[in-house]
Protein backbone atom coordinates (compact mmCIF):
# COMPACT_ATOMS: atom_id res chain seq x y z
CA UNK A 1 0.00 0.00 0.00
CA UNK A 2 1.27 3.09 -0.94
CA UNK A 3 1.20 6.40 1.87
CA UNK A 4 -1.82 7.45 0.56
CA UNK A 5 -3.68 4.29 0.28
CA UNK A 6 -2.15 3.92 4.66
CA UNK A 7 -3.86 6.99 5.06
CA UNK A 8 -7.04 6.04 3.46
CA UNK A 9 -7.26 3.42 5.21
CA UNK A 10 -6.16 5.02 8.93
CA UNK A 11 -8.82 7.36 8.05
CA UNK A 12 -11.79 4.76 7.87
CA UNK A 13 -10.49 3.06 10.94
CA UNK A 14 -10.53 6.17 12.96
CA UNK A 15 -13.92 6.78 11.67
CA UNK A 16 -15.47 3.50 12.44
CA UNK A 17 -13.86 3.32 16.00
CA UNK A 18 -15.37 7.07 16.47
CA UNK A 19 -18.75 5.87 15.25
CA UNK A 20 -18.79 3.23 17.95
CA UNK A 21 -17.85 4.93 20.37
CA UNK A 22 -20.14 7.30 19.88
CA UNK A 23 -22.99 4.72 19.79
CA UNK A 24 -21.38 3.38 23.06
CA UNK A 25 -21.63 7.08 24.61
CA UNK A 26 -25.86 6.88 23.73
CA UNK A 27 -25.59 3.58 25.93
CA UNK A 28 -23.37 5.55 28.41
CA UNK A 29 -25.65 8.06 28.83
CA UNK A 30 -29.29 5.34 29.11
CA UNK A 31 -26.80 3.94 32.08
CA UNK A 32 -25.61 6.80 33.55
CA UNK A 33 -27.87 7.16 36.50
CA UNK A 34 -26.90 3.41 37.49
CA UNK A 35 -23.58 3.46 36.64
CA UNK A 36 -23.02 6.92 38.76
CA UNK A 37 -25.15 5.42 42.27
CA UNK A 38 -22.35 2.27 41.81
CA UNK A 39 -19.27 4.87 41.91
CA UNK A 40 -20.95 6.42 45.00
CA UNK A 41 -20.83 3.46 47.06
CA UNK A 42 -16.95 3.80 47.88
CA UNK A 43 -18.46 7.30 49.72
CA UNK A 44 -21.06 5.53 51.73
CA UNK A 45 -18.49 3.13 53.07
CA UNK A 46 -16.31 5.72 53.77
CA UNK A 47 -19.09 6.94 56.19
CA UNK A 48 -19.27 3.70 57.90
CA UNK A 49 -15.68 2.43 57.91
CA UNK A 50 -14.34 6.07 59.18
CA UNK A 51 -17.54 7.16 61.09
CA UNK A 52 -16.70 10.66 59.04
CA UNK A 53 -19.02 12.80 57.42
CA UNK A 54 -18.66 12.36 53.58
CA UNK A 55 -19.97 14.24 50.85
CA UNK A 56 -20.23 15.02 46.71
CA UNK A 57 -20.51 18.52 45.82
CA UNK A 58 -21.57 20.13 42.42
CA UNK A 59 -19.26 23.37 42.50
CA UNK A 60 -21.07 24.97 39.79
CA UNK A 61 -24.64 24.93 37.83
CA UNK A 62 -23.35 22.94 34.94
CA UNK A 63 -20.99 20.16 36.62
CA UNK A 64 -23.93 18.07 36.88
CA UNK A 65 -24.66 17.53 33.05
CA UNK A 66 -20.93 17.80 32.72
CA UNK A 67 -20.71 14.57 34.83
CA UNK A 68 -23.14 12.56 33.23
CA UNK A 69 -21.59 13.34 29.45
CA UNK A 70 -18.32 12.06 31.25
CA UNK A 71 -20.02 9.16 32.86
CA UNK A 72 -21.81 8.36 29.20
CA UNK A 73 -18.65 8.89 27.16
CA UNK A 74 -16.24 6.48 29.58
CA UNK A 75 -19.26 3.96 29.79
CA UNK A 76 -18.96 4.03 25.75
CA UNK A 77 -15.59 3.81 25.57
CA UNK A 78 -15.65 0.94 27.44
CA UNK A 79 -18.67 -0.85 25.94
CA UNK A 80 -17.14 -0.03 22.59
CA UNK A 81 -14.23 -1.46 23.51
CA UNK A 82 -14.50 -5.04 20.97
CA UNK A 83 -15.07 -2.32 17.82
CA UNK A 84 -11.96 0.30 18.33
CA UNK A 85 -9.80 -2.59 19.02
CA UNK A 86 -10.88 -4.24 16.16
CA UNK A 87 -9.91 -1.27 13.84
CA UNK A 88 -6.64 -1.23 15.39
CA UNK A 89 -5.34 -4.59 14.68
CA UNK A 90 -7.45 -4.23 11.08
CA UNK A 91 -5.10 -1.40 10.36
CA UNK A 92 -2.39 -3.39 10.60
CA UNK A 93 -3.45 -7.06 9.41
CA UNK A 94 -2.85 -5.16 5.48
CA UNK A 95 0.82 -5.39 5.78
CA UNK A 96 0.89 -8.68 7.47
CA UNK A 97 0.52 -12.36 5.77
CA UNK A 98 -2.23 -15.00 5.64
CA UNK A 99 -0.34 -16.74 8.82
CA UNK A 100 0.45 -13.38 10.56
CA UNK A 101 -3.03 -12.14 10.05
CA UNK A 102 -4.70 -15.42 12.16
CA UNK A 103 -2.50 -14.55 14.81
CA UNK A 104 -3.94 -10.82 15.10
CA UNK A 105 -7.27 -12.47 14.83
CA UNK A 106 -6.70 -14.61 18.01
CA UNK A 107 -4.69 -11.41 19.73
CA UNK A 108 -7.92 -9.54 19.29
CA UNK A 109 -10.01 -12.04 20.58
CA UNK A 110 -7.59 -12.16 23.59
CA UNK A 111 -7.07 -8.55 23.79
CA UNK A 112 -10.80 -7.92 23.87
CA UNK A 113 -11.55 -10.12 27.38
CA UNK A 114 -8.08 -8.93 28.67
CA UNK A 115 -9.59 -4.89 28.30
CA UNK A 116 -12.80 -5.64 30.27
CA UNK A 117 -10.75 -7.16 33.09
CA UNK A 118 -8.39 -4.80 33.34
CA UNK A 119 -11.63 -2.72 34.20
CA UNK A 120 -13.26 -5.14 36.01
CA UNK A 121 -10.10 -5.68 38.48
CA UNK A 122 -10.05 -1.74 38.89
CA UNK A 123 -13.45 -1.54 39.57
CA UNK A 124 -12.53 -4.18 42.03
CA UNK A 125 -9.73 -1.95 44.16
CA UNK A 126 -11.47 1.25 43.59
CA UNK A 127 -13.58 1.03 47.32
CA UNK A 128 -9.90 0.14 48.61
CA UNK A 129 -7.73 3.10 47.23
CA UNK A 130 -10.68 5.45 48.42
CA UNK A 131 -10.96 4.26 51.21
CA UNK A 132 -7.09 4.23 51.66
CA UNK A 133 -6.54 7.79 49.93
CA UNK A 134 -9.24 9.26 52.59
CA UNK A 135 -8.07 7.54 55.58
CA UNK A 136 -4.76 10.39 55.19
CA UNK A 137 -7.36 13.16 56.30
CA UNK A 138 -7.81 13.58 60.49
CA UNK A 139 -11.05 11.24 61.42
CA UNK A 140 -12.73 14.51 63.16
CA UNK A 141 -12.81 16.31 59.71
CA UNK A 142 -15.96 16.41 56.95
CA UNK A 143 -14.72 14.87 53.63
CA UNK A 144 -16.57 17.00 50.82
CA UNK A 145 -15.33 15.42 47.78
CA UNK A 146 -15.94 17.23 44.19
CA UNK A 147 -18.30 15.03 41.94
CA UNK A 148 -15.82 15.71 38.63
CA UNK A 149 -12.78 15.50 40.48
CA UNK A 150 -13.67 12.08 41.97
CA UNK A 151 -15.37 10.66 39.24
CA UNK A 152 -12.04 11.54 36.79
CA UNK A 153 -10.09 9.71 39.59
CA UNK A 154 -12.08 6.57 39.43
CA UNK A 155 -12.31 6.15 35.66
CA UNK A 156 -8.95 6.70 35.17
CA UNK A 157 -8.01 4.38 37.18
CA UNK A 158 -10.37 1.77 35.92
CA UNK A 159 -9.72 2.70 31.93
CA UNK A 160 -6.07 2.94 32.21
CA UNK A 161 -5.68 -0.71 34.20
CA UNK A 162 -7.61 -1.68 31.42
CA UNK A 163 -5.37 -0.26 29.12
CA UNK A 164 -2.48 -1.60 30.54
CA UNK A 165 -3.98 -5.08 30.55
CA UNK A 166 -3.83 -4.90 27.05
CA UNK A 167 -0.53 -3.70 25.80
CA UNK A 168 1.19 -6.83 26.63
CA UNK A 169 -0.87 -8.25 23.68
CA UNK A 170 0.65 -5.45 21.28
CA UNK A 171 4.35 -6.70 22.52
CA UNK A 172 3.72 -10.03 22.14
CA UNK A 173 1.73 -9.04 18.24
CA UNK A 174 4.49 -7.72 17.05
CA UNK A 175 7.15 -11.00 18.46
CA UNK A 176 4.97 -13.35 16.47
CA UNK A 177 4.80 -11.37 13.37
CA UNK A 178 8.32 -11.15 13.69
CA UNK A 179 8.72 -7.45 13.89
CA UNK A 180 10.22 -7.18 17.93
CA UNK A 181 12.21 -10.16 19.32
CA UNK A 182 12.65 -11.46 23.09
CA UNK A 183 16.06 -10.62 23.15
CA UNK A 184 14.92 -6.35 22.25
CA UNK A 185 11.96 -7.08 24.31
CA UNK A 186 13.83 -7.76 27.82
CA UNK A 187 17.00 -5.38 26.29
CA UNK A 188 14.30 -2.31 26.63
CA UNK A 189 13.25 -3.12 30.30
CA UNK A 190 14.65 -0.14 31.50
CA UNK A 191 12.43 2.44 28.62
CA UNK A 192 9.73 0.42 29.25
CA UNK A 193 9.81 0.53 33.07
CA UNK A 194 10.03 4.41 32.75
CA UNK A 195 7.46 5.16 30.44
CA UNK A 196 5.29 2.85 32.54
CA UNK A 197 5.61 5.24 35.60
CA UNK A 198 5.34 8.10 33.33
CA UNK A 199 2.15 6.50 32.14
CA UNK A 200 0.88 6.04 34.85
CA UNK A 201 1.55 9.54 36.82
CA UNK A 202 -0.07 10.85 33.98
CA UNK A 203 -3.27 8.40 34.46
CA UNK A 204 -3.64 9.49 38.24
CA UNK A 205 -3.68 12.44 39.96
CA UNK A 206 -0.54 14.35 40.69
CA UNK A 207 -0.66 13.35 44.39
CA UNK A 208 -2.37 9.97 44.48
CA UNK A 209 1.47 8.65 44.57
CA UNK A 210 -0.62 5.05 45.45
CA UNK A 211 -2.58 4.78 42.99
CA UNK A 212 0.43 5.55 40.26
CA UNK A 213 1.85 2.54 42.08
CA UNK A 214 -0.93 0.40 41.84
CA UNK A 215 -1.38 1.10 37.92
CA UNK A 216 2.54 0.71 37.47
CA UNK A 217 3.46 -2.54 39.36
CA UNK A 218 0.32 -5.13 37.23
CA UNK A 219 1.77 -3.24 34.08
CA UNK A 220 5.10 -4.38 35.19
CA UNK A 221 4.58 -7.90 35.62
CA UNK A 222 2.49 -8.13 32.61
CA UNK A 223 5.60 -6.60 30.17
CA UNK A 224 7.84 -9.14 31.59
CA UNK A 225 4.89 -11.77 31.24
CA UNK A 226 4.81 -10.50 27.71
CA UNK A 227 8.35 -10.79 27.36
CA UNK A 228 7.91 -14.78 29.05
CA UNK A 229 5.93 -15.80 26.08
CA UNK A 230 8.33 -14.27 23.17
CA UNK A 231 11.28 -15.80 24.56
CA UNK A 232 9.39 -19.48 24.54
CA UNK A 233 8.36 -18.71 20.69
CA UNK A 234 11.47 -17.49 19.74
CA UNK A 235 13.11 -20.32 21.00
CA UNK A 236 10.30 -22.52 19.35
CA UNK A 237 11.21 -20.75 15.87
CA UNK A 238 14.54 -21.33 16.20
CA UNK A 239 14.74 -24.96 16.95
CA UNK A 240 12.27 -24.99 13.72
CA UNK A 241 14.93 -23.41 11.80
CA UNK A 242 17.38 -25.45 12.81
CA UNK A 243 15.33 -28.55 12.08
CA UNK A 244 14.73 -27.29 8.36
CA UNK A 245 18.21 -26.52 8.00
CA UNK A 246 19.78 -29.96 9.16
CA UNK A 247 16.95 -31.83 6.77
CA UNK A 248 18.28 -29.29 4.33
CA UNK A 249 21.82 -30.29 4.99
CA UNK A 250 20.99 -34.16 4.69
Amino acid sequence: MSLGQHLLELRKRLFRAAAGIALGAIVGWLLSDFVWDQLREPIYAIINAQHRNAQINYPNITSAFDLKLKIAMYVGLIVSSPVWLYQVFAFLMPGLTRKEKAYTFGFFFTAVPLFLAGCAAGWYVLPHVVELMTSFAPKEDAAYIVATDYFDFVLKLVVAIGIAFVVPVFVVLLNFAGVLSARAIIASWRIAVLLIVLFTAIATPAADVVSMFLLAIPMILLYFAAYGIAFVHDRRVERRTAAFEQELAL
